[in-house]
């Protein structure tokens, strides 16, 4: 049997599938820059980690609560007009941001009143990614051939990662040279690109057609994710990795008064998760995995496990980066390895569905995460809830691997 796949950059020949990965890129980035830019400024205002527990929390909330229901409109709508859409309201968004940034407004304002607006305005964006991070992943089916969808995957993430790591540290270099008032006109920009480049994809067919009841489409798409055991293994031990393994959300904290960093160190930093997560994959797109695809995903979340226990743990700034580094690379390979699963196992019908359950364990833990880290620093100290994320992590991946034998065993 012949192993050899094409090069995942075969995918980029598509030009609409160029058009789109150029749009994601730019959108990502700017999400990722109010992530950093919200993180920096709440924290400068409280010197709180709670308040940094409670910007998780805020976007979980409307993104956690609507993911079922999002799936359910994105497979009966024209995820192009649904992405313009939402699109164009995250810039509304920004735009809210961008007046909490301007001078003569913010001094009409307690420091609270900014604070708990920044927070309305995220509850906003978690509204807003209920639907759009749903529509990005499941309307790539309809702009490359399935043969290519692992290709797509790869190239999905790289860029993804990739503008991550552009956003994290164009944010850091913005918040230590510009003021908010720069730092969020550049974000706005960025959606704007997003959104014009959306404009260049062909409107897409709707998948479900029939008048089907909502509470019946939902259930229809939690019984497929509970029935496909590989699916249902692979997003849970993502979900209780990313819960617990949260360290990131307490990077302000150890950049302003652990590692004394400053906003540039803070930036780089924050996009160091990410800058490993592209070198591998790098390496797997030279390399993919062809087999043992579930052992691979349970070494790389326990390894994920003891990086964070490293970071927590350390006061030297270059060890601390590399910790998060090493942390990104053994992440990108469980983000590789589930994203895939998804995508080849999930009917055409059904995309939106199970990309919203798939956002309901992944992408909203990210911020419960953040917020889950904000109350045990606040209850435990930083340091000691970072180490206890870690092995909290290490702990899930022990009882996975004793527990769920069949994911042990993938393979696609």
């Amino acid at each position: 049997m012949d192993d050899r796949r094409p090069s995942a950059l075969d995918v980029l020949r598509i030009p609409e599938y160029r058009n789109f990965i150029t749009a994601r890129f730019f959108y990502v980035m700017a999400l990722r820059m109010v992530t950093t830019i919200v993180g920096w400024r709440i924290y400068e205002i409280t010197h709180n980690p709670l308040a940094i527990g409670i910007i998780g929390l805020s976007e979980f909330l409307p993104a956690f609560g609507l993911a079922l229901y999002a799936g359910h409109v994105i497979d009966k709508s024209d995820k192009r007009a649904l992405l313009l859409r939402t699109t164009a309201f995250y810039i509304l968004c920004v735009a809210g941001l961008l007046a909490l940034s301007f001078g003569p407004f913010v001094a009409s304002l307690k420091s609270h009143w900014v604070q708990w607006l920044t927070y309305s305005i995220i509850f906003c964006t978690g509204v807003i990614r209920a639907f759009a991070g749903p529509s990005l992943q499941a309307i790539v089916a309809q702009i490359v051939p399935k043969e290519k969808l692992p290709n797509a995957v790869t190239i999905n993430t790289s860029a993804f990662l990739f503008a991550s790591v552009v956003g994290h540290a164009t944010a850091g270099f913005l918040i230590a040279h510009t003021n908010y008032l720069v730092c969020f006109s550049v974000v706005g920009c960025y959606a704007l690109i997003a959104w014009s480049l959306l404009f260049t994809l062909s409107p897409k067919q709707i998948m479900v057609a029939g008048e089907k009841k909502t509470w019946d489409s939902i259930k229809e798409g939690l019984r497929f994710v509970w029935n496909t055991k590989e699916v249902l293994g692979a997003l849970s031990l993502d979900l209780f990795a990313v819960l617990f393994g949260g360290a990131v959300a307490m990077i302000p904290v150890y950049a302003r008064d652990i590692l004394r960093i400053g906003p540039i160190g803070f930036g780089w930093l924050n996009a160091a998760d990410d800058i490993g997560s592209i070198c591998m994959m790098v390496i797997m797109s030279l390399r993919p995995l062809h087999r043992r695809q579930g052992y691979i995903l349970l070494y790389a979340v326990f390894g994920f496990g003891i990086c964070i226990i490293v970071f927590g743990l350390s006061k030297l700034y270059l060890l601390s980066f590399v910790a998060l580094l090493c942390a990104g690379m053994l992440d990108g390979i469980s983000v590789v390895v589930r994203g895939t699963i998804v995508q080849v196992k999930t009917p055409d019908a059904m995309r939106g569905r199970v990309s919203s359950v798939n956002s309901m364990f992944i992408n909203s833990s990210n911020e419960l995460g953040q917020f889950e880290s904000g109350v045990m620093a606040r209850l435990l100290g930083v340091v000691p809830s970072v180490v206890f994320g870690g092995c909290m992590t290490i702990l899930v991946v022990i009882t996975t691997w004793f527990k769920a034998p069949s994911l042990r065993e993938m393979e696609y």
